[in-house]
């Protein structure tokens, strides 16, 4: 067996760490925890305090019992977790890809023209999509619903419903999360040259 470097001992002592504060997140003692692993409380003790080797057998079975992946219990803090944003000056938009999850993006949005009035300018494509208001009052239109969501709001909604948002009563600024699909939908129709207001 290969001895352990400084760095792999560091990733021990994480691991270890992070099981005992997942376990205390979730209220449970180390007999619950045991319990729900499967594995006796002496031999939990021992693991979360260093005193017994961590086997791939025993991380999976916890990583199960405390509602997580194996690749979340053992991953290490990147260098790299400050993400700038990508800015698009001519749709005033701000985009962040979530590194986590690379079919979700972030986008932050300053709007100030009201919804459309037309119906043939709302759209419709797959995907969901999730925002709040961060200041101001935005309307969404969806479908033939009018809705007004105010500062500190938040809309989830299907994208296949036809859907328009805009500010109401002076300028809002929003923040949404999109997964794969409705990014893709929203990129089509910014191509297109959609007015601000068509778009989310």
């Amino acid at each position: 067996m290969l001895p352990m470097t400084q760095s792999d001992g560091e990733l021990d002592s994480l691991v270890r760490k992070r099981i005992r504060a997942l376990r205390v997140a979730q209220g449970w003692s180390l007999g619950e925890l045991a319990t729900r692993a499967r594995l006796s409380q002496s031999t939990l003790s021992r693991i979360e305090n260093g005193q017994r080797r961590l086997a791939l057998d025993s991380l999976v079975t916890l990583a199960r019992a405390l509602d997580t992946t194996l690749d979340q219990l053992v991953e290490t803090a990147a260098d790299d977790v400050i993400t700038s944003p990508m800015i698009d000056g001519a749709h005033g938009l701000m985009r962040w890809p979530v590194k986590g999850d690379p079919n979700m993006t972030v986008v932050r949005q300053r709007m100030t023209e009201p919804p459309p009035d037309n119906p043939s300018r709302m759209r419709a494509h797959p995907g969901r999509e999730w925002l709040v208001v961060l200041s101001g009052t935005a309307i969404l239109m969806l479908g033939h619903r009018r809705i007004r969501v105010e500062t500190n709001q938040a809309a989830e909604f299907p994208t296949m419903m036809p859907h328009a948002i805009g500010a109401e009563g002076g300028p809002c600024e929003i923040l949404g999360i999109f997964d794969r699909d409705a990014r893709r939908g929203h990129q089509r129709d910014n191509n297109d040259g959609d007015p601000q207001g068509s778009r989310q």
